[in-house]
C-alpha cells in the first residue's frame, strides 16, 4: 500500500512539473493541462520497453556493468527530454519552447523528485533516509 501510494505521489508531483513548465512557458491553462497528462503517460509509457533494452544489454555485457549503468541514465534523460520537446512542440508549434522543455524539465525532475521521495518517506511513511 505505501509503495502504491509513494508512486502516485511521485506521479502527481511530476504532473504538476509538467503543468507548471507548460503554463509558465505559454500562459496556457490548456496547454498546461495538455502537458501534464500527456508528458507523463508517455514517459510511463515508454519507460518498459527502455529498461528491457538495457536489462538486455546489461546481461550480454556483464562486465561493462557500472559503464552500462551510467550509459542508461544518459539514455533515460534523453529519452525523458525528447518525450518533453515533443509535447510542448506538438502542442505549440514552437522549436523555442520543446528546445526549452526539454531542457528544463528533465532537470527540474531530477532535482524534484530525490527530495519529493525523502519528503514522502519521512512525513508520510515516519522513516528516516539516510542522505
Amino acid at each position: 500500500m505505501a509503495v502504491a501510494a509513494k508512486k502516485l505521489s511521485q506521479v502527481s508531483t511530476h504532473m504538476a512539473i509538467a503543468f507548471g513548465l507548460m503554463y509558465a512557458l505559454t500562459g496556457s491553462l490548456a496547454f498546461g493541462g495538455l502537458a501534464a497528462v500527456l508528458e507523463p503517460v508517455i514517459n510511463v509509457a515508454l519507460l518498459p520497453y527502455h529498461e528491457r533494452a538495457w536489462l538486455r544489454l546489461r546481461t550480454r555485457f556483464a562486465r561493462r556493468r557500472l559503464a552500462l549503468l551510467a550509459a542508461e541514465k544518459v539514455s533515460q534523460t534523453l529519452m525523458h527530454a525528447g518525450v518533453a520537446f515533443g509535447v510542448l512542440y506538438t502542442a505549440t508549434g514552437s522549436l523555442a519552447f520543446g528546445g526549452l522543455a526539454a531542457v528544463l524539465e528533465p532537470i527540474i525532475n531530477v532535482i524534484a523528485l530525490p527530495l519529493h521521495d525523502r519528503l514522502f518517506e519521512r512525513h508520510v511513511l515516519n522513516t528516516r533516509v539516510a542522505a
